[in-house]
């Protein structure tokens, strides 16, 4: 079963940006948006909505390769972080929970 879960995805706006990557990241929470991290996405492909992050447009377009300023390794970095960020305030908001 995937998670496709409209609240999730709208709970980003408005939020700082989870990534925050130096010299990349406008610190802009308007252009925050569900940024997908998992390795199963790609162009129109998505995975689970819990496997992703608050992002800035800066920052997404970083991760998912529309500027080349990130290695493979600092990428999944920022990205492991901001996932432990971006599920602590889900949780918070009760937009995910553990049984």
């Amino acid at each position: 079963m995937k998670v496709v879960s409209k609240k999730i995805r709208k709970s980003a706006r408005g939020q700082d940006c989870a990534l925050r990557i130096p010299g990349v990241c406008n610190f802009n929470p308007e252009t925050t948006v569900l940024a997908h991290v998992g390795k199963n996405r790609g162009m129109s492909i998505k995975c689970h909505d819990t496997m992703a992050v608050y992002a800035c447009s800066s920052c997404h377009d970083a991760i998912d390769g529309r500027s080349n300023v990130l290695d493979a390794g600092t990428k999944a970095r920022y990205i492991l972080d901001a996932l432990e960020e971006t599920q602590a305030k889900l949780l918070e908001q009760g937009l995910i929970n553990v049984a």
